[in-house]
């Protein structure tokens, strides 16, 4: 259940780079204790510069933040001890086993003897380590490595934990893996849990909350079921070839605005997208508009509204997510 009080709350915070880029433009946002928030938006949105400062590893510019009840500027190193967290990069020591690894963290957590030891063997069995533990580190797969890195970020037992697209560059099996984990962590364990991402799927599956970040603002927030409610329906893109005349998307774009039935349309990159309350109802009307006119779109498809309309229709652009699964070759490596 999430909790009534806030145990991440962020008021009009501003990052501004020393080049002058101001990555965080003045936002505000709360997370609940026990709540599993998103912060979604594409690369260079903010997501990482936003949850570097609130882990105490970059100094923001102006705002007040607390986390975890202590005050971002007067309470450091109680925040540290408070949280754990997991960056978009592996942080693992490849010269060290997998137990020495979860082990050393726990050190640093100033954990000893068999409370430390009992931990990182129940933590190794729940990333599903625990038969390889004894393995350099450096001989693990990329998937290895992340669930790895998780159990280390969870060897103090954290109250709050802040992942950073811990799931990118995973392939679907693993990542699936990284997903039941975190969520069974927060509905059994109570674990409250930011995750930053530019993964529809995974905040929309995730996260009973999320704010859409873009250019250092936010420009939506609400749960996943709401802001895809905003959209007001569904959505039929229509697409061309990238050497089509602009001209030609243009008129494809008002005959669409025309059609009875359309609530909206913008463009978004080779395409055309229109909004519609229902578009089964609606797209034959849109083709014979189309071919009325010459037009002959190299693709037409229709769809329920996703979390990447949701920033579309805000921003007229898609968020730009990863494929769902990359080949990675690594020489002996070790894939279990």
């Amino acid at each position: 259940m999430t909790g009534s009080q806030d145990i991440v709350a962020v008021e009009n915070l501003v990052v501004v780079y020393s080049d002058g880029t101001k990555a965080v433009d003045d936002i505000s946002f709360h997370v609940k204790e026990g709540e599993f928030f998103g912060f979604l938006g594409p690369n260079g949105a903010g997501k990482s510069t936003t949850i570097k400062a609130l882990t105490t590893l970059l100094h923001k510019t102006s705002g007040r933040v607390s986390v975890a009840g202590y005050d971002l500027d007067a309470s450091p190193g109680e925040i540290r001890k408070a949280i754990g967290a997991m960056s978009q990069e592996t942080t693992v020591d490849v010269d060290l086993t997998g137990r020495e690894n979860v082990r050393l963290q726990g050190r640093l957590e100033q954990m000893h003897g068999a409370a430390l030891r009992d931990r990182v063997e129940e933590l190794l069995k729940v990333v599903q380590l625990d038969d390889v533990a004894g393995k350099e580190a450096g001989r693990y797969s990329g998937g290895m490595k992340k669930r790895l890195d998780l159990a280390s970020a969870l060897v103090h037992k954290p109250k709050l934990l802040f992942l950073d697209e811990p799931t990118t560059g995973l392939d679907v099996q693993s990542r699936t893996a990284i997903w039941d984990y975190l969520e069974k962590l927060n509905k059994e364990e109570g674990v409250t849990i930011f995750l930053t991402t530019q993964n529809m799927e995974e905040a929309d599956r995730l996260c009973r909350r999320v704010s859409i970040i873009d250019n250092g603002k936010i420009i939506a927030e609400g749960s996943p079921s709401e802001l895809k409610e905003s959209i007001g329906g569904d959505t039929i893109t229509v697409s061309f070839k990238e050497d089509t005349d602009p001209l030609v998307k243009s008129r494809a774009k008002a005959i669409l605005g025309a059609v009875p039935g359309v609530t909206g349309v913008i463009d978004s990159d080779h395409s055309v997208v229109a909004y519609t309350k229902s578009a089964s109802q609606v797209v034959i009307d849109v083709v014979t508009a189309l071919g009325r006119d010459n037009i002959r779109p190299s693709s037409l498809a229709i769809s329920s509204p996703t979390l990447d309309d949701v920033f579309l229709r805000k921003t007229g652009r898609r968020i730009r997510s990863e494929p769902l699964t990359r080949k990675v070759t690594e020489p002996s490596v070790i894939t279990s």
